[in-house]
């Protein structure tokens, strides 16, 4: 009787409590079986770690001839060469410590280097940048604060530029939800984030693709006629075509992905490396996949634990995938539970080595293709 007596009441408050979150029902197939190309392995555990505890959360990775650049959470564009790192830009001002402090701070996510020896930043608070790394000089293009089509861009995420520099393709994972609400954002199941176009020399900027539910990593294809697009809670990549016959057209590049998709980088095979923010096991259970058509689960989580407390309960699984030009499955590499690769946001290729892009570990990662 004691314990009817504590639940009832107990039950009644969770109900009068608002949740964050609205979510929709989504459905999703079956998972692909983890068989063949997917078959688990330990191969990423032959990574190592660099420069660990001296940069958190490097999203993304840029190289302009040997010397690497990235972007941290503490609002930074840090240069690493010759095992230092070097702070060469930040949008942002104030203290970076805590999510609350990442609107006033900033936060680099995509970042490519240009045809003339610069550098190309999205920073998720503040728009999109051109940065000289050489001269410390920094270049707002196109401040967040303007709405695009009469939304504003609340969570600029990634990047990617034509060989002459002059379209930048670029997304804003949502107008509701900003970058320190990502979780928010991929369990609610928004569908208001875009795809865009910014020219920088006419300044003209274009909604290519809307009603995106969280469009995070892009990539250009080798030959400048598509654009993909990662829809990270669909865990799907789309496609969308900027020249030739099918321009302005769009379609699926490849869906039932075994994660969740963050970033999209080019392989020397001529396809595409994706790195899984997070995996949809098969066999296995994929907490994400039971949730999706279960909304009222979702609002009550977020009525009982805060951001971070979920994120505790997210495996810490870490899943690279290279597609092939056509986007079939060519290969797999597995950290089953993260020893080594955690957090995994990119997969930048260079030299020989796979450098492991993190949002929110401590260190980076460097694999040797040659080891595995």
């Amino acid at each position: 009787m004691l314990a009817v007596s504590l639940t009832v009441p107990l039950l009644g408050a969770m109900m009068l409590l608002d949740s964050p979150i609205d979510p929709q029902p989504l459905s999703f197939k079956e998972p692909p079986l983890w068989l063949g190309v997917l078959q688990p392995n330990t191969k990423l555990r032959q990574a190592e770690r660099l420069f660990e505890n001296q940069l958190t959360g490097p999203e993304s990775i840029a190289n302009i001839g040997d010397v690497m650049f990235t972007g941290t959470m503490d609002g930074r564009v840090v240069k690493l060469e010759n095992g230092e790192v070097e702070t060469i830009a930040r949008f942002g001002s104030g203290p970076c410590k805590t999510r609350d402090d990442e609107p006033a701070c900033g936060r680099p996510l995509g970042i490519r280097a240009g045809p003339n020896g610069t550098l190309f930043v999205a920073d998720a608070y503040k728009g999109l940048f051109e940065v000289n790394p050489w001269k410390r000089e920094v270049k707002l293009l196109l401040s967040s604060e303007i709405p695009i089509e009469g939304r504003k861009m609340s969570f600029v995420n990634d990047l990617t530029i034509t060989q002459d520099g002059r379209k930048i393709y670029f997304t804003d994972s949502s107008s509701k939800w900003q970058r320190r609400d990502y979780l928010l954002l991929a369990l609610e199941g928004t569908d208001d984030g875009r795809l865009l176009e910014y020219d920088t020399e006419t300044k003209e900027v274009k909604v290519l693709l809307d009603q995106l539910r969280f469009p995070n990593g892009v990539q250009l294809s080798p030959a400048e006629d598509f654009v993909l697009v990662a829809e990270t809670t669909m865990a799907r990549i789309r496609r969308f075509y900027v020249s030739g016959l099918m321009k302005g057209g769009a379609d699926l590049f490849v869906e039932n992905l075994p994660g969740f998709p963050d970033n999209i980088r080019p392989s020397s095979s001529g396809g595409y490396w994706v790195g899984m923010a997070t995996v949809r096991s098969n066999p296995g259970f994929s907490m994400l996949d039971f949730l999706s058509e279960r909304p009222y689960i979702k609002r009550m989580i977020f009525k009982l634990f805060s951001q971070e407390t979920v994120m505790k309960f997210v495996p810490r699984y870490s899943l690279v995938l290279e597609l092939s030009d056509s986007g079939a499955f060519r290969r797999s590499l597995h950290d089953p539970d993260g020893q080594v690769v955690s957090y995994l946001s990119e997969v930048h290729e260079q030299d020989g080595h796979l450098y492991l892009g993190s949002f929110r570990s401590p260190f980076l990662c460097r694999l040797s293709l040659q080891s595995v």
